[in-house]
């Protein structure tokens, strides 16, 4: 008697294909693409760094005219955005959907008060970053009187292949998909200082793999400097990265190393028994 062969290892079983498809099937009905395209209306806001039109908003997005008008109507119908003639821009209640992030994400709320006292202990801005798509993203800050004042707060965004604290997230993602990441992005030169090219971004990256911290200088913004460590969590993953930032004038390289780096060590233990 002929017996059936028995499904490969590799091969999943016809119920496992189908509840798979099923699965596929009910993700793509409860996709809502009408909330895709308020959200990446609210985001180019943030692009363009100011009021736009509707013309403007249908390029950045790349969704119709006829599609942005509808959600640019419902966001001022909520209180979200205003219009001024041809003219729209974001209202403060915008700002509750940012709120509602940082009072709501557990790393947030721990960070601070570890953020403050290291920024007291050293007269420097310390942050938390996380890693989103290609940008280094800031979730916490906390800043000294004495330190440098650059314009950034929570919700700043800093190009992960120029930044230290991007470096030190990308140090702890997979080399190729960090490569293919960078292939397919620009990497403008911020400032004369600022590495760009695609083997030398890789090589910090590595470093700060290898080091355990990733240092920047002046390829933000001239005077400028700032050193990152990574933050993990209980199984060892990187899941952000806390920095310190300094003015050229006040702190040399050497300096860094001496003083800001240990104090970063000192502050990094503090998350693993919280996280």
């Amino acid at each position: 008697m002929r017996t059936s062969p028995k499904p490969s290892p590799d091969t999943p079983a016809d119920g496992a294909s189908h509840e798979t498809d099923e699965r596929a099937e009910r993700g793509e009905r409860d996709y809502v693409m009408a909330l895709e395209k308020g959200l990446a209306i609210i985001e180019a806001f943030g692009q363009l760094r100011s009021g736009a039109t509707l013309t403007e908003l249908a390029d950045v997005t790349g969704h119709t005219k006829a599609s942005v008008r509808r959600s640019l109507h419902t966001l001022c119908h909520l209180g979200y955005a205003t219009q001024d003639g041809r003219q729209f821009q974001l209202a403060a209640r915008a700002l509750r959907l940012g709120s509602a992030f940082v009072v709501s994400d557990a790393l947030t709320r721990l960070a601070q008060p570890i953020l403050e006292t290291t920024a007291e202990r050293t007269k420097e801005s310390a942050s938390i970053a996380v890693l989103d798509s290609q940008d280094s993203v800031f979730v916490a800050r906390a800043t000294h009187r004495r330190s440098l004042s650059v314009g950034l707060g929570v919700g700043a965004r800093l190009p992960a292949y120029a930044s230290a604290t991007g470096r030190v997230l990308l140090a702890g993602q997979p080399r190729d998909a960090v490569r293919f990441m960078l292939s397919r992005m620009g990497r403008p030169a911020l400032t004369v200082k600022t590495i760009t090219s695609l083997p030398k971004v890789m090589q910090q990256v590595e470093l700060a793999q290898r080091q355990g911290y990733a240092l920047c200088d002046q390829e933000l913004e001239i005077g400028l400097r700032s050193i990152a460590v990574p933050i993990l969590d209980r199984r060892g993953r990187t899941i952000a990265a806390m920095s310190l930032s300094v003015a050229t004038s006040r702190m040399d390289i050497p300096a860094i190393m001496d003083k800001l780096l240990p104090e970063l060590e000192r502050a990094k233990q503090k998350f693993p028994a919280l996280l």
